[in-house]
């Protein structure tokens, strides 16, 4: 006799009818409501086309482009992966599965990578994806004058080539056990090649919808591809993608009905937002985590004993009480956390003390310090908050915080990464190598701190290529320890991605959280329910 658990699998998974489920379910004796309860349940997860769907999100910039190379902030890898797909993705359990790449292998010493495309895919414009458009993708990330955020990660690529149409084979420049992970990052989205080239501008892709409208920081606008290989996938006749920067007027926009769905919600209201009816408030633990970036390569940043002046002088489990309300973690001033594989659980939290810092302004030579620090709440939900409540912690250690309150729009192509000391997010990476190398090498362009260490480099590139697991992770042990006492960095905590919906929205149980609203792929996998 089959047990009830294994009924239930079987019915969600469509395997068993409606029918055959209550026989069974009544025959292990479960009660008819029990089991209709369920029905239902599964019904409700089954999804359904149509519609149109209208997000509200707290992110963009009049800056952006469609240019995946220059993707910076959440608005823009929502539109990434509606109009595209990469070799690979992290699905909503949070494992790596196929997507046009069908399979893939590797060498023994994990230099060499083959990766076999799907065949019959295409791009919006009927064009078939093939090996060479894969290339052209990639080597738009490639090369001395490329500027991409995703440079750092594909520098490692020392060839590829074609072969055949359908299959792609990358030579590595050393072993790399994490790049059928790396190639599912947002910024490697797969591009027709158009003389060799990868063609960006059009907003053609092989993604579930096709782009009616582009607005640069205001809005883009879709519509379902009718052709898209993913059968249960983009079930949305259109989604309007809408840049609310502001917390209260997004939030308002749900409860007035103008979007079904809106990212980053605020947390101080909360309690509120969970009495509305017809509104569901939901949340996932990730990598997300909010930082305090130091620009190394300028004074007085550029003394590690005033860096760590600074991080001492920070009460963080205040910040994480008043700002995030107790939703997320303390930080331990690196990007790591207890979700990432090897998480360095050992190392000793850094606690606030003036004391300490007081001590290391000494070193540096100082009996006291004065720095702007810029914000804007475009940095997260709540960064002026944290930086009004930093400024009181350092007082007390002597450290003069000037809070400079900079306009959310352009806030990051004019403040972050550039000015010396400002507030940040970063929604984190599925493995250490790949945050590492996206943030904190030496060469990575998104490398906030400018931060320079060799031992730390070193590691980077042994652990990278090391294939026994125990060593890997004494590896990453260590270049954590760097980063949180000579890093440029101040990570202060890990926040749980917090979003509101309509309940006319339905999605799977599992959700994934490598990035917020189901990896950013809410358009693609929600639906009406």
């Amino acid at each position: 006799m089959q047990t009830y658990r294994n009924l239930k699998r079987l019915l969600s998974s469509g395997k068993i009818d409606r029918r055959q489920f209550m026989q069974g379910a009544l025959a292990t004796g479960v009660t008819v409501a029990a089991a209709n309860t369920f029905v239902t349940e599964v019904g409700a997860m089954t999804p359904k086309k149509g519609g149109a769907f209208r997000i509200g999100t707290g992110h963009g910039s009049t800056t952006d482009s469609l240019d995946p190379a220059t993707t910076e902030n959440g608005m823009m890898t929502q539109v990434n992966f509606a109009l595209h797909n990469c070799l690979t993705e992290v699905g909503n359990d949070g494992n790596i599965r196929a997507e046009l790449a069908e399979s893939w292998n590797a060498s023994d010493d994990a230099k060499q990578w083959t990766f076999n495309l799907r065949k019959g895919v295409t791009f919006h414009n009927g064009k078939d994806v093939t090996a060479e458009d894969v290339i052209a993708s990639f080597n738009h990330h490639r090369g001395k004058d490329s500027k991409s955020a995703a440079k750092p990660i594909v520098a490692p690529i020392k060839e590829m080539k074609a072969d055949g149409k359908n299959t792609v084979v990358f030579e590595l420049s050393d072993g790399n056990a994490d790049f059928p992970f790396i190639v599912s990052d947002y910024h490697l989205t797969i591009m027709p090649a158009v003389d060799g080239k990868a063609d960006w501008k059009s907003g053609v892709g092989a993604g579930g919808y096709t782009l009616k409208e582009f607005n640069a920081g205001v809005k883009a606008r879709f519509e379902r591809n009718p052709n898209y290989w993913k059968a249960d996938h983009a079930n949305f006749d259109t989604v309007e993608l809408v840049s609310i920067v502001d917390v209260a007027a997004r939030i308002n926009a749900l409860r007035s009905g103008e979007v079904e769905l809106a990212d980053r919600a605020d947390l101080k209201t909360l309690h509120l937002l969970k009495r509305v009816p017809n509104i569901t408030v939901e949340e996932k633990a990730g990598t997300l985590h909010y930082t305090f970036p130091m620009r190394t390569n300028i004074a007085p940043f550029d003394n590690v004993d005033v860096r760590l002046a600074l991080k001492y002088a920070m009460n963080r489990e205040e910040i994480l009480k008043k700002v995030l309300l107790g939703h997320g973690a303390l930080g331990n001033d690196h990007p790591i956390s207890t979700a990432n594989r090897y998480h360095a659980s050992d190392l000793a939290q850094r606690a606030y003390d003036p004391d300490k810092a007081k001590f290391h302004l000494k070193k540096a030579g100082m009996e006291s310090l004065k720095v702007d620090l810029s914000t804007a709440d475009a940095a997260f939900a709540g960064a002026v908050d944290a930086a009004v409540l930093y400024k009181e912690h350092a007082s007390k250690a002597g450290i003069d915080l000037n809070i400079v309150r900079e306009p959310n729009d352009g806030y990051w192509s004019n403040v972050w990464n550039k000015k010396p000391f400002c507030a940040c997010y970063w929604g984190g990476r599925p493995t250490e190598d790949w945050m590492f190398s996206t943030a904190y090498s030496d060469t990575a362009e998104w490398n906030d701190t400018v931060w320079k260490n060799a031992r730390f480099n070193e590691l980077l590139l042994l652990a990278r290529k090391e294939l026994d697991d125990a060593k890997r992770k004494v590896m990453y042990a260590e270049m954590q320890t760097l980063i949180h006492n000579d890093g440029g960095t101040i990570v202060p905590m890990f926040a749980n991605y917090v979003w509101a919906r309509s309940n006319k929205i339905a999605h799977n149980e599992q959700m994934a959280a490598n990035w917020d609203l189901d990896g950013h792929k809410a358009m693609e996998r929600w639906w009406f329910a």
